[in-house]
């Protein structure tokens, strides 16, 4: 067997092998959730936030106000070739707090618990119809007002 066709060998046998790696299913995760054991650790009606955070690490996010509640999030994603990740699994802890900042309430989501939310994309209304950059520019041509320029003064 010759040289070139044992590089050619090679070369076909390594493409093969990248095709096949490329288009293996890969699965990533995001985020963290406590375990069954470390939630056990928390004690409602006792534990405040300081505590639980001791207990149990600090959360992947917080509520809407300063001192809101804590959420514990983790996703599964799926990656297969040139395809869209897409989502497989979904964990959320949220742990409620009262005013005093004890914890009330521990409660588990999945993703089958979720709603897809449709986004709206709000555009502001220029209200200029059809007119150009130059067309506004030269309409605003005589309506500077020197003063504004000097810091409110007279010259």
């Amino acid at each position: 067997m010759s040289t070139g066709s044992k590089a050619l060998k090679w070369a076909v046998f390594g493409a093969a092998l990248a095709v096949s790696v490329a288009c293996t299913t890969q699965y990533r995760n995001h985020g963290y959730v406590p375990t069954p054991e470390e939630l056990a650790a928390v004690t409602l009606g006792v534990d405040t936030r300081d505590t639980v955070i001791e207990a149990i690490g600090s959360p992947s996010a917080g509520g809407v106000l300063k001192d809101g509640d804590f959420y514990y999030v983790r996703s599964q994603f799926t990656h297969y070739g040139p395809r869209k990740p897409r989502v497989v699994e979904r964990q959320i802890v949220a742990i409620n707090f009262d005013s005093n900042g004890v914890a009330r309430n521990l409660t588990h989501f999945s993703l089958a618990d979720g709603q897809v939310v449709p986004l709206v994309r709000r555009i502001t209304d220029s209200d200029l119809g059809n007119i150009s950059f130059l067309q506004q520019l030269a309409g605003n041509l005589g309506n500077f007002d020197p003063s504004t320029f000097a810091g409110g003064g007279a010259l």
